[in-house]
């Protein structure tokens, strides 16, 4: 087998458990590529790797049966966008705080990845949305796993985001800004601002205001088929605009465009997961001493 690892600087606690991931993945015959970056890290920790190479040649990376990502959530969404198209499976070590992507734990490191190496789990397929046009900033990562956000500039005056589905004019939103969040974005940031969570089978966007300054609207669900076209004003000359970790400053009257992508992302499921126990240990559900 050939697996991948992506990952970012971790706190030196984590240092014994990477070690023992290493020499695990190796006892077990796998070949392992890594990340430029992450590899130059992991030898100023002294942690002891035998890899076959890096994969800044991406031809080996397109070779491998996986990626591992070693971070939190944010480490995910940079690997997936090294996977864009390249339809590797993606599983998620959480080395970070609530880790609602890389989900598996550093306690349950060993017996997960053993599952994994034996194959007992699935594959789940997760959509993203992409922008056009293609904004420079952004260069070709123009698209999405969590959600587009655009919102203010500076922290005085309030933007307007005049909002349009397939053409039809949904609403202008006097607001701090506006997410469109795909299912898996969907308990992120929307989250946080009042939206729904959304079921990754649900093949829908939803839109989000972000402290709006009319207290009736509200989140709208809508299907990932439609065309959201978006135009901003502003008292200020700029607007700030997101793709998951990706930023980017625009002008006033800038047009945006949103639709589903034209790929999906990969996520490795372990057979005693899914999304709904993510959901209660993530999140906490039922976690109530009344219960």
């Amino acid at each position: 087998m050939k697996v991948a690892l992506y990952g970012k600087q971790f706190k030196q606690s984590f240092n014994e458990k990477c070690s023992q991931l290493f020499s695990f993945l190796s006892q077990n015959g796998v070949d392992i590529y890594i990340d430029d970056s992450f590899l130059s890290f992991i030898q100023s920790q002294n942690i002891p790797i035998e890899y076959k190479a890096t994969f800044s040649d991406k031809k080996l990376l397109e070779s491998c049966d996986m990626l591992l990502s070693i971070g939190g959530d944010g480490t995910f969404l940079d690997a997936a966008t090294i996977i864009a198209e390249k339809s590797i499976p993606i599983v998620g070590i959480n080395t970070g705080r609530l880790g609602f992507l890389a989900d598996i734990s550093t306690e349950e490191l060993p017996s997960a990845i053993t599952d994994i190496l034996q194959k007992k789990y699935k594959i789940r397929e997760v959509e993203l949305l992409k922008l056009e046009p293609n904004i420079t900033q952004f260069k070709d990562l123009n698209f999405g796993l969590n959600e587009l956000t655009v919102q203010k500039a500076d922290s005085s005056s309030m933007i307007t985001v005049h909002t349009w589905l397939n053409n039809q004019f949904l609403s202008s939103y006097w607001a701090d800004g506006l997410i469109i969040a795909t299912p898996t974005g969907s308990t992120a940031y929307s989250l946080s601002v009042g939206g729904p969570i959304i079921v990754p089978s649900a093949n829908s966007f939803v839109i989000t205001p972000i402290a709006p300054h009319n207290l009736t609207v509200r989140p709208v669900i809508v299907p990932n088929d439609v065309e959201i076209k978006l135009k901003i004003e502003s008292r200020g000359k700029h607007f700030l605009a997101s793709l998951d970790s990706r930023n980017a400053t625009l002008d006033t009257g800038t047009e945006l465009i949103i639709k589903k992508a034209d790929f999906n992302i990969k996520i490795i499921e372990r057979d005693k997961q899914s999304f709904y126990s993510t959901l209660r240990s993530k999140l906490m559900w039922g976690a109530d001493k009344r219960n």
